[in-house]
């Protein structure tokens, strides 16, 4: 699927949703993506780019920001406290803020560097035990304590249960959001993006459909 595409197919969603054209914005995954497909989509125009590991990231994007202006990245996957301030110095936003050790690291270095990204809150709406995120329940309360920290909570994040319906999960993470005047939801990957985006999602990231299968070996 080319990038034209999924670019129309979300400008189609939001005008289903009676949504203003523009309103998500397409977060091209390029984790684990040779560098000659990601260059070909910064050279069709795209600049907006999610990474999973601050490692990866460090290793790929310094040098493309020397070549291509406007570009943005942002950190989807896990973040180690030990990687923290790497991560505040590569990236324009981090949407797995996950736990409240992470969120006083997060504090202390924006103190000590005059800087913080964009943070979103990784809620675990299907309560799975093997995934990160604060649950559902507990949500209200952390993003109070980070915002106590001055830390610039946007939004949340959610990844579904793969065996469940998406929407209903996008549904949740909008209300938790709505109830905090957060208004950023990044939710919807390659499979249900429209489906997110007719929910209120705010950035949808979407990998395999613009770069093709990831080879993992």
């Amino acid at each position: 699927m080319s990038l034209a595409e999924i670019t129309s197919r979300i400008h189609k969603a939001e005008q289903t949703a009676g949504r203003p054209i523009g309103a998500t914005q397409l977060i091209a995954v390029s984790k684990v993506q040779p560098n000659a497909r990601v260059q070909a989509v910064l050279e069709s125009g795209h600049r907006l780019f999610g990474e999973n590991k601050v490692q990866e990231a460090a290793g790929k994007w310094p040098q493309f920001r020397e070549q291509y202006d406007g570009v943005s990245v942002h950190l989807l996957g896990p973040l180690q406290t030990n990687k923290a301030r790497q991560a505040m110095d590569l990236f324009e936003a981090i949407h797995s803020l996950d736990r409240p050790k992470l969120a006083n690291t997060l504090a202390r270095l924006a103190q000590d560097m005059g800087k913080c990204p964009d943070l979103f809150i990784q809620v675990n709406t299907g309560q799975e035990p093997q995934k990160a995120g604060v649950l559902p329940v507990d949500a209200d309360a952390f993003i109070a304590e980070c915002r106590s920290m001055d830390l610039p909570v946007k939004g949340l994040m959610c990844i579904p249960p793969v065996d469940e319906e998406p929407s209903l999960h996008f549904a949740l993470l909008g209300k938790i959001a709505a109830r905090n005047g957060l208004d950023g939801l990044s939710m919807g990957m390659s499979s249900d993006f429209e489906s997110a985006v007719a929910l209120g999602a705010t950035h949808v990231r979407v990998g395999s459909a613009i770069f093709g299968a990831r080879d993992y070996s």
